[in-house]
């Protein structure tokens, strides 16, 4: 593949005070084949990038401020970086840091404004922390909430990836409370209506989609509940009605296993640990975060900003490395993945 045809990615340094600068500089410098596959933009502030890479052992001056992502060389010896707001230099690493969480934010609104202009053609998430964006003024749940907001959708999912296993939930970064409240008819078939519209964009509309039960053994004929009677099970029906393979409600602890054999490579969860523990268990660094019902392709790491351990050199870039690649493989196709998601309307219950 030519350098003027690899999809550009605009990578977020996400958090500063974490890991995300380290993982960073050493995704770009330590992994020059990564070039052949997507020539990286990083999204974030020069400074910062400039003391991850040292953090990393990595030389510092291979950090190149440019105007625009289209002025990339995309030379495996530089990162280079779109500067966004002021110097972060003084934000200290590894602790909770207001400024640091506004610039992560900064990053991805800049990010969603280079994809919404036809700039770049992917966003790839190095990890922000919820708590400190809150602190810098942005009351977002997480990425997912904040690059749907950016781009003006209301379906999305948050989705688990690894290798050809999709793990989408029907709700993400609420309590277990909210979860429950928010397992409703429409949201499951909002979230069928993606996961049918992913597969058939992707030319395997045939295959089967497991839906995990809310309750233990997906309510057990209603004896631990009445959700997966009253509103899983409809709903996939109407999903099937409407030409959608998909199964369930099935007990979790069922599915989940089965799905990391082989048995089913599109998975519904109903809330974030139901699908994140078991994922993050098996998977580890093989594992990334895409989000579903956006008009570019959005990949993220599959860890946070880890805080206790940043600054040391330490911290391990294979998700990030993982997730650019696998931005670089969906971003070509993303389009009728788009139209697919945005033109397919579900069927809610009265």
């Amino acid at each position: 593949m030519t350098a003027s045809v690899l999809p550009l990615l605009a990578i977020t340094l996400g958090d500063v005070a974490g890991v995300g600068p380290e993982i960073t500089a050493k995704a770009l410098l330590v992994n020059p084949d990564l070039r052949e596959e997507c020539i990286p933009v990083v999204i974030g502030d020069a400074d910062a990038m400039r003391r991850g890479a040292a953090e990393a052992g990595l030389d510092p001056e291979a950090v190149r401020v440019i105007s625009s992502p289209r002025d990339a060389t995309n030379d495996p010896g530089l990162i280079e970086i779109v500067q966004v707001g002021d110097s972060l230099a003084d934000v200290p690493v590894g602790e909770l840091s207001g400024k640091a969480g506004n610039g992560a934010y900064l990053f991805v609104v800049e990010a969603c404004r280079l994809a919404r202009e036809g700039e770049v053609d992917a966003i790839v998430t190095a990890p922000l922390n919820k708590a400190a964006m809150h602190a810098g003024g942005h009351t977002w749940p997480g990425h997912t909430e904040l690059l749907a907001h950016e781009f003006g959708v209301e379906n999305f999912s948050l989705v688990l990836s690894a290798g050809d296993f999709y793990l989408f939930h029907l709700t993400a970064h609420v309590s277990l409370q909210q979860a429950i409240r928010d397992c409703t008819p429409e949201r499951a078939d909002d979230v069928l209506t993606l996961a049918g519209a992913f597969l058939k964009a992707r030319g395997k509309q045939n295959q089967a989609i497991g839906f995990c039960g809310l309750n233990p053994h997906a309510g057990e004929n209603r004896i631990f509940g009445d959700e997966d009677a009253d509103v899983i099970a409809p709903a996939v029906q109407r999903a099937r009605e409407r030409g959608i393979n998909a199964h369930g409600p099935l007990p979790a602890d069922a599915v989940i296993p089965a799905a990391v054999r082989g048995k089913w490579q599109t998975v519904i969860a109903c809330y974030h640990d139901q699908g994140h523990a078991p994922f993050k268990a098996v998977y580890g660094d093989d594992g990334v975060n895409i989000t579903i019902g956006l008009p570019v392709v959005r990949v993220s790491v599959d860890h946070g900003t880890a805080f206790d351990i940043a600054g040391q050199g330490i911290a391990r870039e294979a998700s990030l490395v993982l997730a650019c690649r696998r931005a670089a493989e969906l971003a070509p196709g993303w389009e009728s993945v788009w139209e697919a998601a945005s033109g397919s309307s579900s069927v809610h219950s009265a």
